[in-house]
């Protein structure tokens, strides 16, 4: 398994990236639109972390692991199979794949697709 995105969703994203500065000297990017508006940083092995703010006023702090899939549609069937709850279903974002979320356990958990 490899995780492909690592979503934070955070109201202290500068202090949060100044953070992972710190500990790992990371650069990060301005803000990208098509990721909400995160600001992201190269995972070593390949992927990306993002940090960015809540983007509606009842969306909650949320660290949420996207995980690369070969295919997001029965990997996504499969986690329905058992019990998850559907969050969001695949959306391509243009030059970067198709993500998923669904909620299991009280757990928020995503999918991406290159």
């Amino acid at each position: 398994m490899q995780v492909y995105y690592l979503e934070i969703v955070t109201d202290q994203v500068d202090s949060v990236c100044s953070a992972y500065n710190a500990a790992n000297n990371i650069e990060w990017s301005e803000p990208i639109t098509e990721l909400g508006n995160a600001r992201t940083a190269k995972m070593q092995g390949g992927g990306l972390v993002g940090v960015r703010s809540p983007m509606h006023e009842t969306e909650l702090p949320v660290v949420r692991p996207y995980w690369l899939v070969d295919n997001i549609e029965s990997a996504l069937a499969a986690a329905v199979k058992a019990g998850a709850e559907l969050a969001h279903p695949p959306l391509e974002i243009p030059e970067y794949g198709t993500f998923a979320i669904y909620i299991q356990g009280g757990i928020h958990h995503g999918l991406w697709q290159l």
